[in-house]
């Protein structure tokens, strides 16, 4: 992400401007615990990151699901507690979305939570216990569930923590690039509806 900032021509940062904050937080936890051999895979990523901005809060949730995916099939028993509650939490906020990236959001949920139906069951659990909580995700929230994931894979019982890593990561650029691509065509399209037709 600092070397992000630097391509943007900002200040030296690895919380940089260019890039979704959720996003970026992914970035540094992947590069974080990848090792060293493997974070030279990373590099070709970083100029990918770029531009990749939403202020629309459904992309936390999108990145969220996206960590909680690739993690919670994998993950320690604890690990795939927290991940289960959190995808839960999710899919209440996807379902009042109908577009094509929600749909494919909830997919991605309800598989992770179909490879882990312990983990899935002790979360509806918790959650009916713990009762009616405040509506939707916070940023918080969706970075607690990346962060949680990220230690998850990375300290899984499989051999290839790294290449989880980094193909996690390559699918949360494409993700976010998606998202920003659709959130742009669509703001062009209301753009060109509010301009008048002139004969």
């Amino acid at each position: 992400m600092e070397f992000a900032s630097y391509l943007a021509g900002e200040r030296w940062s690895d919380h940089p401007a260019c890039t979704h904050g959720t996003l970026a937080h992914l970035a540094r936890m992947v590069n974080d615990r990848t090792s060293e051999a493997g974070r030279g895979r990373l590099t070709p990523l970083i100029p990918t990151v770029i531009g990749l901005t939403s202020d629309d809060p459904l992309l936390d949730v999108l990145l969220a699901v996206r960590a909680a995916h690739a993690a919670l099939p994998i993950a320690a028993e604890e690990r795939q507690r927290s991940q289960a509650v959190g995808l839960r939490v999710a899919l209440t906020v996807l379902a009042e979305r109908d577009d094509e990236l929600a749909a494919e959001s909830r997919e991605l949920a309800e598989a992770a939570l179909r490879a882990a139906p312990a983990a899935d069951a002790w979360a509806i659990q918790f959650i009916e216990e713990l009762g009616p909580g405040r509506p939707g995700m916070t940023v918080r929230q969706c970075r607690d569930i990346v962060t949680g994931a990220v230690d998850g894979i990375a300290r899984a019982c499989v051999g290839d923590p790294d290449d989880r890593l980094v193909a996690l990561l390559t699918s949360a650029v494409s993700d976010t690039a998606r998202f920003v691509g659709a959130s742009r065509e669509a703001a062009d399209v209301r753009t060109e509806a509010d301009v008048p037709v002139t004969s």
